[in-house]
Order: C-alpha cells, then sequence, then structure tokens
C-alpha cells in the first residue's frame, strides 16, 4: 500500500468518522480526526493541488463555524460540524505550512 492509497483511506474515514459521531459519543474524536487530518494534509495534497484545496477549506470552515453560530440547529448537527471542523482544519494546517516553506524556500 503506498502512501497515497492511505492518505485516501484517510480522507474517507475522517469524513465518516466525523458524520457517524454526530449520532454517538467516541471519547477523544476530536485527537482522532485531527490525527487524520494530518495524515490527509502531509499525504494526500501535492503542490499543484494546494491552492485549490485551501480555498476548499476556507469555505468548508466558514460554512462548518457559521452553521454552528446559527444556534437553532440539533445536537447532532452541531456535533458533526465540530468533528468535520476538527477534521478539515488539521489538513488545512498542513498544506497552509507546506505552501509558506515552498514560498521561502531559497532558490537554487
Amino acid at each position: 500500500m503506498n502512501l497515497t492509497t492511505i492518505g485516501r483511506w484517510a480522507l474517507i474515514i475522517g469524513i465518516i468518522l466525523a458524520v457517524l459521531a454526530g449520532f454517538t459519543e467516541v471519547p477523544s474524536l476530536a485527537i482522532i480526526l485531527f490525527v487524520l487530518g494530518l495524515i490527509v494534509g502531509f499525504l494526500n495534497i501535492q503542490e499543484r493541488e494546494s491552492t485549490p484545496f485551501l480555498i476548499g477549506v476556507i469555505a468548508l470552515m466558514v460554512i462548518g463555524l457559521s452553521g454552528l453560530r446559527l444556534g437553532n440547529l440539533t445536537p447532532t448537527v452541531i456535533s458533526i460540524l465540530e468533528n468535520f471542523l476538527a477534521f478539515v482544519s488539521a489538513a488545512g494546517l498542513i498544506v497552509a505550512l507546506k505552501q509558506v516553506l515552498a514560498a521561502v524556500k531559497p532558490s537554487a
């Protein structure tokens, strides 16, 4: 199994966990989702995909945060949004850091 396949599975598992865990309480779920997001950021997103990915992360985070701010959502929906934000923000953090490091890397 290569690293790209591991990254794809981390993405699929993270999305499924974020949704399913909204219906039940899972101890340490935020940490698990954060680690899966880190794996996705490291293994799945290549340099050419960084900008569209980061734009997508920003959109998803704005949607998730504004959904949480509505205040009249069910506890299940709130939990799903919180789980999803933990997952997506970790992946976005890694990709953004990779972009910053690439931008300040000296030219050869």
